[in-house]
């Protein structure tokens, strides 16, 4: 059967609410190989209808699966999200870009700064959004990434130590309000002063709380959990080089039952052997994948911000700060980074896709999946015989917006 695509498409720079959305198309459910008709209208999913046999691997339509969703983007193409000459048309452009790699929804994430230019920011990111419906459509909330971190080398990561600061019950609050009703997601290091009450605090106020860049004892990250943390930020990566064998971060989390990890999964931040180890550690729903984006994720090689911070970005895609061999931050791709976690896994590659789509969505309180009556975020998907990605389709409220068609050499 041939592939069917049909649906009010217009330029793929539109709002998403430039008219109705409907259409339907007919693809393949990669774990099964049945045939599935899916019809949407006014941007939600109506109907899902088997139509016929499984087919072959590599024959017939695309498969499907939902759109990616991603807990800490703090930048993509070109954009920085933490600087204060941010426009609203470079962030729809960022938006754009996420949505071409397969991320239709994602929590933009602000990093250490000044507390109150953080809110600042803030404030100024949910104006835009609250006046712009593709802005809307695409930001599910917002993730900060400090000030509450710690401030010693190595757990800081690329963090400003200096602008470390301990958690009070004030800031919190001054945090919902500037955040109003939104969706927020907050890391912090249990151990600083007041944590694990901030935590508590952080969970009445209606937060997500995951604890990251920490050097937290097991009894303190025991305590955090307890008071209501739930995740931790990229396992594997804000802490030292060199850890203790013995006793270290990673094996804290790892023996604190009901934490939800997330992964960088690009090859780099954690290594395909601890990655490896870690996925057979963890529940498959216990493990979420970030890229952890910034500003050159998405964008050629160069020289890119994180802030106040300049960074150079080599063909080998490693972010690094010049004259230091740490990383600062990802610029890894949503869709790339699940086909690199497949890679590292040794499995298919819509094995990979739950932890970068419906799981970390879920964890945070989305419903999402291609389910009748959500929203029509979907991805149309072609891999050729080694598995590798050949093009990627992707649809928010039943728009397409571009196709990605990686080089054949990827």
């Amino acid at each position: 059967m041939r592939r069917s695509v049909k649906s009010s498409r217009p330029h793929p720079d539109a709002a998403e609410n430039s008219a109705p959305a409907r259409g339907e198309i007919i693809a393949r459910e990669p774990r099964s190989g049945r045939l599935l008709r899916v019809r949407w209208e006014e941007g939600r999913i109506h109907a899902l209808e088997p139509v016929g046999r499984p087919l072959p691997s590599g024959a017939g339509p695309p498969w499907l699966a939902p759109a990616l969703f991603d807990p800490q983007i703090n930048g993509f193409g070109g954009v920085d999200f933490q600087r204060d000459d941010l426009t609203a048309e470079a962030l729809r452009r960022a938006v754009r870009g996420l949505r071409r790699a397969g991320c239709t929804r994602f929590l933009l994430t602000l990093i250490t700064a000044p507390w109150e230019t953080m809110l600042e920011r803030l404030r100024r990111l949910r104006a835009w959004r609250a006046g712009d419906p593709e802005l809307a459509a695409a930001i599910a909330g917002w993730h900060l990434e400090g000030p509450f971190l710690s401030a010693a080398p190595g757990y800081c990561g690329t963090h400003d130590p200096a602008l470390m600061r301990d958690p009070r019950p004030e800031d919190l609050r001054a945090l919902r309000a500037a955040a109003g009703r939104d969706r927020v997601l907050l890391t912090l290091a249990p151990e600083r002063a007041g944590g694990v009450a901030a935590v508590r605090e952080a969970v009445r106020l209606g937060f997500r709380v995951s604890l990251g860049h920490t050097n937290a004892s097991r009894e303190t990250l025991a305590a955090a959990r307890a008071a209501g943390a739930g995740g931790f930020t990229h396992l594997g990566n804000g802490c030292p080089q060199m850890l203790d064998r013995h006793d270290n971060i990673l094996w804290r989390v790892l023996d604190t039952p009901g934490l939800t990890p997330s992964l960088i999964p690009d090859g780099l931040h954690v290594t395909p052997p601890l990655f490896r180890l870690l996925r057979r550690a963890l529940p498959d729903r216990k493990v979420i994948f970030t890229t952890d984006a910034m500003s050159a994720a998405g964008a050629p090689p160069g020289r890119y911000t994180l802030g106040a911070l300049t960074l150079n970005v080599g063909p080998d895609g490693v972010v690094r700060r010049p004259g230091r061999t740490n990383f600062s931050g990802s610029a890894l791709t949503p869709v790339a980074g699940v086909f690199r976690a497949a890679a590292m896994e040794r499995r298919p590659w819509w094995r990979a896709w739950a932890a970068a789509s419906t799981i970390p969505a879920a964890w945070l309180g989305l419903r999402v999946g291609v389910t009748p009556g959500r929203r029509a975020d979907f991805c149309l998907v072609r891999v050729d015989a080694t598995g590798r990605l050949r093009e990627l389709r992707t649809f928010s409220a039943g728009r397409e917006g571009e196709r990605l068609l990686p080089p054949a050499h990827d």
